[in-house]
């Protein structure tokens, strides 16, 4: 990749991660956790397990400060001079949006499971049942997101790979292997053909010469 950009102009980041985040961390939050009639403690919607709340949450939270946190590196990254920092930049989306898109994709697997597993007496008021279903939705939804965001860094790391175009403001001038080089001429080795160059003899000389030289009759 020498010579080249690495995807150096980002795209527009797609708000629905983080928003899909908020929906999920905010819903167990809010209506997530509910009690018998007979119970004034409170337990997780989900068949009880309050594992299943926490981890619901600590995706969804940990999903939203990663989101601003790209969106800074996304505002900062036309900043970044360096092609090997830049190229680390984009592999680390690539990594960071799949790692997501697995946790988003197991968060669903496991609050689903436990969805159906919960029994009608422990809420039979019902209560907390669309804010249950809602995180469940957005945890599904979230893993496309996160997937079409991981492709589009990978898009955007093979565009910088195969072009030189979103890195020719930051090209050093002496890589570029198409640029004349001047002859490097040692400064010795100058005045050495200075000082033994001898100018050519006139023509007078050959003349003089000539003029001197007798033929001698044998």
């Amino acid at each position: 990749l020498e010579g080249k950009g690495v995807a150096t102009c980002p795209d527009v980041p797609l708000p629905f991660p983080q928003v899909f985040s908020i929906v999920v961390f905010g819903s167990i939050v809010n209506e997530g956790y509910v009690n018998r009639l007979d119970e004034s403690e409170e337990h997780c919607i989900f068949n009880r397990n309050r594992n299943a709340c926490n981890y619901g949450i600590t995706v969804g939270v940990l999903a939203f400060l990663s989101c601003l946190l790209y969106l800074a590196l996304d505002a900062y990254f036309p900043q970044i001079s360096s092609v090997k920092d830049r190229k680390k930049a984009v592999l680390s989306d690539i990594g960071v949006s799949a790692f997501w898109a697995f946790l988003w994709f197991v968060g669903f697997c496991f609050l689903t499971n436990q969805w159906q597993a919960s029994k009608e007496e422990d809420n039979p008021m019902n209560e907390g049942g669309d804010a249950a279903r809602a995180a469940i939705t957005f945890s599904f939804f979230s893993i496309f997101t996160w997937v079409s965001k991981a492709f589009l860094a990978y898009q955007r790391f093979r565009l910088g790979a195969d072009s030189a175009l979103f890195s020719q403001d930051y090209m050093d001038p002496s890589q570029d292997s198409g640029m004349p080089y001047a002859p490097y001429t040692n400064e010795e080795d100058a005045t050495d053909a200075v000082g033994t160059y001898q100018q050519p003899p006139a023509a007078d000389a050959f003349d003089t010469e000539t003029q001197g030289y007798q033929t001698q009759n044998y």
